[in-house]
């Protein structure tokens, strides 16, 4: 496949100055950009089988964490929000189980769409990872898996949903709970939230939407799969400098190895 038979371009100009700056203007407003049906259909349809092709070789894992995905302090209470633990559970296949003719790899190599989501975000350069893992991850979330509330650490995040189950796996977030630059962290907000005393907003999306997410400073997870239909979304992770590699010890925590 070519990127002209992938993504919409009649609908998404992405090689368009004006609407790439109008695409800046609505993530640096709301947080987030949603881009329904950025995919075409055959594409998406194939998207779909690589993904279930590939779940049988998914790492599965569980992993309790913070929403501030730091360790816990030990000189704080159990119940104050840097120590409160929630839940992630998930499986993923990494970026070398991603055929060299995906027209996912298609998507995240071709310079029309990197260049768009430079112009998005602001970044001056992109760059794939330079470990064998971590550029393109496909995530599975089967009946009761989720992904706990937490800031992200990287300025934003681009997702694509493939497969969208028939319950549950909700995108909640609340923007700019905090201001990680200004050492805010919000305790009283995050407590708030983890206590139920604050609702979150609810994004909606069908399979094939991409969406780029500012989660440093919003809050957010995907709830439960109520459903026994995965959910299968595809992560295209840059970075903004040649050369980085994901930590050995992240790679083992989330991929179960290192290559």
């Amino acid at each position: 496949m070519t990127i002209e038979t992938i993504v919409d371009f009649e609908t998404y100009p992405i090689s368009d100055a004006e609407f790439g700056n109008a695409c800046a203007e609505r993530l640096n407003r709301d947080g987030v950009l949603v881009l329904p049906d950025f995919i075409r259909p055959a594409a998406l349809e194939t998207m779909r089988a690589e993904a279930e092709a590939g779940r049988a070789e998914a790492y599965f894992c569980a992993q309790n964490h913070t929403v501030y995905l730091t360790p816990e302090d030990p000189d704080l209470d159990d119940d104050h929000p840097v120590n409160r633990q929630v839940v992630s559970s998930k499986g993923c296949i990494c970026d070398d189980r991603v055929a060299a003719d995906s027209p996912l790899r298609e998507l995240y190599d071709a310079a029309e769409f990197r260049n768009f989501v430079r112009a998005v975000t602001g970044q001056p350069e992109l760059h794939p990872y330079a470990d064998p893992l971590s550029s393109i991850n496909i995530h599975y979330a089967e009946r009761g898996q989720e992904l706990g509330w937490h800031f992200d650490n990287s300025s934003f995040a681009i997702t694509l949903l493939i497969q969208k189950p028939e319950a549950g796996s909700r995108f909640e977030y609340i923007k700019d709970l905090r201001d990680a630059n200004a050492g805010d962290m919000n305790y009283g907000g995050v407590a708030a939230l983890l206590d139920g005393d604050t609702k979150p907003d609810v994004l909606t999306m069908e399979p094939g939407t991409l969406v780029l997410f500012r989660g440093r400073n919003s809050i957010h997870r995907v709830s439960p799969n109520d459903s026994d239909k995965t959910r299968m979304l595809a992560v295209l992770a840059y970075n903004d400098e040649p050369g980085v590699s994901l930590s050995e010890s992240a790679r083992m925590t989330f991929y179960g190895r290192l290559s």
